[in-house]
């Protein structure tokens, strides 16, 4: 199983997914880490990624989730995945594809991308992620505003998967 959680920029995919992973024993792969640089740069200057920008990124995490379907094994992405063509691309020929939606507040999650330090990504980014934002139709949506560790706990449960502590 692939499980994807998604949403805009700090609405803390890494943060419950390292949770998750610890829980499940599963490991998480972080879509940032997956970046061109050209990608960060343009990013860390307030610069919207394009879809041009953004296919070779998405193909190559599709490529780490086949080899990852392909070998038996389990995987937890964190990835903003905020429309729903993105989505298709990743899942594209995956068997079993689970969608987490992380979603919250503006304001809040602009608070918390003011917080964060040594991230690329820039709260003055946050307005174009939210107008890019295609709401998924086939996901669990949880509200951040509940803590990482509650929101763990619940895709958990909800998913049915089995956890290792």
């Amino acid at each position: 199983m692939i499980v994807i959680l998604m949403g805009v920029s700090g609405v803390g995919k890494t943060t419950v997914g390292e949770l998750l992973a610890a829980r499940t024993g599963w490991e998480l792969l972080d879509a940032d880490a997956f970046h061109p640089q050209s990608n960060i740069d343009k990013m860390r200057n307030g610069i919207p990624l394009t879809d041009d920008d953004r296919w070779p990124w998405l193909d190559r995490l599709h490529g780490v989730l086949r080899d990852k379907e392909q070998r038996g094994d389990s995987a937890i992405l964190a990835c903003s995945a905020l429309k729903q063509r993105y989505r298709d691309r990743l899942a594209q020929g995956l068997a079993d594809v689970r969608w987490v939606h992380l979603t919250g507040d503006f304001d809040l999650i602009k608070q918390r991308i003011e917080a964060r330090k040594g991230h690329y990504m820039t709260a003055k980014l946050l307005e174009s992620q939210f107008a890019a934002l295609e709401l998924p139709a086939d996901a669990l949506v949880l509200d951040v505003a509940l803590d990482p560790a509650s929101l763990s706990e619940s895709i958990v449960r909800r998913l049915g998967l089995q956890a290792t502590i």
